[in-house]
């Protein structure tokens, strides 16, 4: 698995924010987007998850291979843990077995029989993103996806994404804090925020390699 960007450039409530932001990630790989709140990484990563159109550039996967987690747990309060993780697995057409790995991975099982509207925030950020393991999907695109999680949970989620990379996904992941990834490679969107005409557009030196 192979994704690639060329000049995206990306807009939110009609104003383009990103330009020219170019990059390449394989199976087996982490991207860290790095940027001062407000640059654009939740609107990079909606747009490259197929949620809304960029407004120039190329995105070289199908949304098809993506898995999108952001400040949504995308839960229905009144089923329970296992019941939560069985409905998104008939949507992705996994099966028990997903849904089993999925809540090992999370540190659910002691949770499994629980209504997701009787769990605290942390268990309920740990449901949904428990909710990744039964896609099947090979690109996992995270925004922020720590939030509400103590130390030890950031330590196991961090361990469900290498897992997943040495299974051969990928992770292209907005956070601003320190996932102990310490094999992933970084993003500074800095030099990628849109500018003005008069100050000239952005170009990133990975497309400039292919100008």
């Amino acid at each position: 698995m192979e994704m690639t960007v060329h000049g995206l450039a990306c807009a939110r409530g009609g104003i383009t924010v990103l330009e020219g932001v170019g990059f390449a990630l394989r199976g087996g790989r982490a991207l860290v987007l790095r940027g001062p709140n407000g640059i654009g990484k939740t609107t990079m990563l909606r747009t490259i998850a197929g949620l809304q159109p960029a407004v120039a550039g190329e995105i070289g996967l199908p949304p098809e291979s993506i898995a999108y987690a952001a400040h949504s747990d995308g839960l229905k309060a009144t089923l329970t843990v296992t019941e939560n993780l069985s409905f998104w697995a008939s949507v992705y057409g996994t099966g028990p077995d997903a849904v089993e790995a999925a809540i090992t991975g999370m540190n659910l099982g002691i949770l499994r029989d629980r209504q997701a509207a009787n769990l605290s925030a942390g268990q309920k950020r740990r449901l949904g993103l428990a909710r990744l393991l039964v896609t099947g999907r090979p690109l996992w695109v995270l925004d922020e996806p720590t939030v509400s999680l103590d130390a030890e949970s950031v330590r196991l989620f961090a361990g469900v994404v290498r897992r997943h990379l040495a299974e051969g996904g990928a992770a292209l992941i907005a956070t601003h804090i320190d996932l102990g990834l310490d094999e992933a490679e970084v993003l500074d969107l800095g030099p990628f925020r849109a500018r003005s005409p008069s100050e000239g557009g952005a170009l990133s030196a990975f497309d400039e390699a292919f100008a």
